[in-house]
């Protein structure tokens, strides 16, 4: 968090920070891509807001000299991936995820050299060395049609998300060998509080994120990734939803249907788990220093940031 000195107004003058950063925007020339769990005041100042596969496209279609991005790690990292001569900068730095963190790139080749000839099939949440071992990348919006394209003979891995993965077996019926790894916030959703809410909501339909265990998915009237959650909300006839993903979706939910009650699914504990602490640690006042500072910038060994790039390219050909 900055200190007061470091910021361009006092801290409770927010509608100056937000025109100082708006001011930076325009003399870097800079873009400022967040994610839809991103705080609402983050999601109110960016230039364009998505869900990874939406943000990678953004990242690849943009002009501008600077991108920021107000996500984790691995998303900065794929726009580094995409723009190599473009300064990608991140509010900070300790914006990881759990499901990179679970899927270290020595234990994966190790993974992958038991299975030679073998598909594998990594989800863009995960390292840029991680996406360098890789044939494909994929998102939640596109992972489906990715596993259908790969032939049928063909043995995939399909890693670091064992949830998804489990989702996509059923859907498709395609056999695949998962690595074992999980998200801390998809996986935290209690099924009895869940049950709880619907007692109370009859009416409510539940929509949930693919990342969730398999006993909160077959809950749902409806599954997909944060963008297809929105639109979902957007066009469905009914009033009341459960949300079972991160909550900062509802901002955009309820931007987009103001009259519709969106309930977030609690999580087990009596915590605020259901919310990612890695992307919370972005602030307004974060993406001010970085666009004053240029910092910190994001960068790649160009042999690595080569080999990342064709699963990556691979996907948004599908996509």
């Amino acid at each position: 968090m900055a200190t007061l000195a470091e910021l361009p107004t006092p801290a409770s003058d927010f509608a100056d920070l937000d025109e100082e950063i708006r001011r930076l925007k325009r003399e870097r020339n800079a873009v400022l891509l967040a994610h839809y769990y991103q705080d609402s005041e983050i999601q109110d100042l960016a230039d364009f807001i998505g869900d990874s596969l939406q943000l990678a496209q953004a990242a690849q279609r943009t002009e501008a000299d600077v991108i920021l991005f107000a996500g984790v790690h691995f998303m900065a990292e794929t726009a580094k991936i995409l723009n190599p001569t473009r300064t990608v900068l991140v509010p900070d730095f300790k914006a990881g995820c759990s499901l990179a963190d679970g899927c270290p790139v020595d234990r994966f080749r190790a993974w992958k050299a038991r299975h030679p000839g073998a598909v594998v099939i990594s989800y863009i949440n995960c390292s840029a060395e991680v996406k360098a071992e890789s044939d494909y990348i994929c998102t939640s919006s596109n992972a489906e049609k990715i596993v259908r394209a790969v032939p049928a003979e063909k043995t995939i891995l399909f890693a670091p998300d064992k949830n998804l993965g489990r989702y996509l077996i059923k859907k498709t019926g395609r056999d695949m060998l998962l690595w074992q790894c999980s998200c801390i916030v998809h996986e935290t959703f209690s099924l009895k509080k869940l049950e709880a809410i619907l007692l109370q909501h009859p009416a409510a339909k539940v929509i949930a994120h693919p990342e969730c265990e398999e006993a909160l998915l077959d809950r749902a009237h409806f599954i997909g990734s944060t963008a297809a959650l929105l639109k979902f909300v957007e066009a469905d006839p009914a009033n009341e939803f459960v949300v079972v993903t991160e909550p900062g979706i509802l901002h955009q939910m309820q931007k987009r249907a103001p009259h519709k009650v969106l309930i977030p699914a609690p999580p087990e504990a009596n915590c605020a788990c259901n919310e990612c602490p890695f992307m919370r640690l972005n602030t307004p006042e974060k993406v001010y220093l970085a666009l004053r500072d240029l910092a910190p910038e994001l960068e790649m060994a160009e042999e690595l940031r080569d080999r990342a790039k064709l699963p990556i390219e691979r996907m948004l050909a599908l996509s």
